[in-house]
């Protein structure tokens, strides 16, 4: 997160807690109460530092620069646009000033250096996506930036510049992930960014998603479309709108490619690459019934299915990404969970070694293929061994952090879970003047919860993921399961579970006696000796509509995580004035409050 968003992250948690802390709910009919205004000298002096961790984030987009082979540009899905100069060893934040951060793609021009274009707004549309602005564009090497449209399509899953004319720029919108709109599909300019011609749509469902030159003749694009939605309850891969698209005009005019090999009836993704040794070797991952990877030996008009590894094919949305080596027609490269390469035309993959799971982006230089960059849900790193050694991505803060919170410790703490990683402790200060690795510790578990320490003991550490609660005892470095229940979330709805626990499940310490411990999914959940036993304090405070917790995916690939499990509480907290007066809020828009701890709900 960048230091804006820090800022209005943590103005906003003052804010709401003074306002939430402010009064005892009033009368159903009495005025509302104001909340405190707060002054603003109370933060003029204060100054933002950065505390860490330094390890990355989830990062969709990386590009090198050929000819300057320690350069590099990394986007982040919540830090921004990040350079090195030294070949990964530092990187710089270059983004901070904008009023975005999530970067879904990014491209350098391969005849000026100082073009740099930038696709904000992230196309692995999770649960919990973040959005962009449009188009940016610098032309000072990424120091300053200025917005060059497409400002509503919301997500970019590529971009690329013609290799001759900085000036010439191909965008794959997707467009909103949550409903329709018109600006998405393929969009091309031939002035920088000044007007923005639409010359491949499908309709307001459909958008584009990956687009690539043949690096021998950029007359020759190849471009993909994919219909996706997502709703908060269910996501959909695939629909009449997705296909595969070839241009012989520099991406003017277009034609669907279909039949001669490839996978009929409905697609979804597809991710596409051209070998820069041989224009006619064309390597493409469908999502399909029958997908995987095809292979192309003339150009596009006739394809072969190569490759149906599982592997390569979970979780289609997440992933699909191939890209061929610039020298070698039989090298190609497939992103997964794992980074995977094959020598022999896509027919057998071997495992690369990274630095983290699940892998998004890779650029190979076109003039040394040995150099590739890489970005995946750790964050960006760069090997010059062809992908047996990487730099690390612990030198680049753009964690994305769910929630924080602080200890009573003296020196205090401060905890959060990140996304992708583990949930952290941080020292607020240190000896040695800064604070560093060694300040740094695992709080038990999970990415993607609360993490909540005993205002009595900050030793004593609860966190949680997902409905698993973990009881975290420093002292002995020692974690205990404290679920309220058993959970198997792989491959069921909602609507199979005894209860529903969302991803983000709430979890808190009485503000009036720790020892209880409060957490919900479709109720709520009050423990009082330490989360070793659980009594349900609350009956199905949801709309519980049975037609929303159904299993979330297709209608080409399933996709059941609990980040689509619906009809939850999704926030909950207990009155700091009167103990027992517990707040409810559900994800589908319902608010309870009890004033008796949970014998009685209004």
């Amino acid at each position: 997160m960048n230091s804006r968003g820090l800022r209005f992250f943590f103005a906003f948690l003052v804010a709401l807690t003074a306002a939430v802390g402010a009064a005892p709910a009033p009368a159903p009919n009495a005025s509302p109460t104001p909340a405190p205004q707060i002054d603003p000298k109370l933060f003029s002096g204060m100054q933002w530092r950065q505390i860490g961790p330094f390890r990355g984030g989830r990062a969709l987009a990386i590009e090198g620069v050929p000819g300057e082979p320690n350069t590099w540009y990394f986007g982040a899905v919540a830090g921004g646009v990040w350079k090195t100069l030294d070949g990964g060893a530092n990187w710089t934040p270059l983004f901070d000033k904008q009023d975005i951060s999530s970067i879904g793609a990014i491209a350098v021009s391969p005849s000026d250096h100082n073009t740099i274009y930038v696709g904000t707004g992230e196309a692995a549309i999770r649960g919990n996506t973040t959005y962009g602005t449009g188009v940016y564009k610098s032309v000072d090497a990424g120091k300053n930036w200025k917005n060059i449209g497409l400002r509503d399509t919301r997500q970019i899953g590529a971009l690329i510049v013609h290799p001759n004319n900085p000036d010439i720029v191909l965008v794959a919108a997707l467009g909103h992930a949550f409903g329709p709109n018109p600006e998405r599909g393929i969009f091309r300019t031939s002035d920088g960014g000044k007007t923005w011609a639409k010359v491949l749509s499908k309709d307001e469902n459909t958008g584009g998603i990956d687009v690539v030159f043949d690096p021998r003749n950029p007359n020759v694009v190849f471009a993909s479309l994919w219909q996706a939605r997502r709703q908060p309850w269910f996501f959909s891969s695939g629909g009449p709108g997705s296909g595969l698209y070839k241009s012989e005009d520099n991406g003017v005019t277009w034609k669907q490619l279909t039949g001669n090999g490839l996978p009929d009836g409905i697609l979804g993704i597809i991710g596409i690459s051209v070998s820069g040794a041989d224009s006619n070797r064309v390597y493409a991952i469908i999502e399909a019934k029958e997908g995987g990877i095809f292979r192309s030996d003339d150009g596009g008009e006739k394809w072969t299915k190569v490759n149906d590894d599982g592997r390569f094919r979970q979780r289609a949305w997440y992933f699909s990404k191939i890209y061929a080596d610039p020298k070698s027609a039989d090298t190609v490269y497939v992103l997964n969970t794992g980074a995977f390469k094959s020598v022999d035309g896509a027919k057998t993959f071997n495992l690369l070694p990274a630095r983290h799971g699940d892998h998004h982006g890779l650029w190979i230089d076109p003039e040394n293929p040995n150099r590739i960059g890489n970005v995946n849900d750790g964050g960006a790193s760069i090997s010059v061994d062809g992908g047996k050694t990487w730099t690390t991505q612990n030198n680049q803060p753009t964690a994305q952090f769910y929630h924080v919170a602080t200890d009573n410790a003296y020196p205090y703490h401060i905890y959060g879970a990140q996304q992708d990683n583990s949930n952290v402790g941080i020292a607020s200060r240190s000896d040695e003047g800064v604070i560093t690795a060694q300040n740094w510790f695992v709080a038990g578990g999970g990415e993607c919860g609360f993490v909540v320490p005993d205002p009595r003991d900050w030793r004593i550490i609860y966190s949680n993921n997902e409905g698993y609660i973990t009881r975290y005892d420093k002292n002995k470095e020692e974690g205990q399961d404290v679920s309220v229940w058993p959970l198997d979330n792989a491959g069921h709805g909602a609507i199979d579970l005894v209860h529903r626990f969302q991803w983000i499940t709430p979890l808190l310490l009485s503000p009036h006696n720790p020892d209880v411990v409060y957490t919900a999914a479709e109720c709520v959940f009050k423990s009082t000796d330490h989360g070793m036993s659980w009594t349900q304090i609350s009956n199905d405070l949801t709309k519980n509509d049975k037609s929303k917790q159904q299993p979330s995916g297709g209608p080409l690939t399933n996709d059941i995580t609990s980040v689509e499990y619906y009809d939850t509480i999704f926030a909950l907290a207990e009155s700091p004035k009167k103990q027992g007066t517990i707040w409810a809020g559900t994800d589908d828009g319902l608010v309870h409050v009890t004033t008796d701890d949970g014998k009685n709900w209004a």
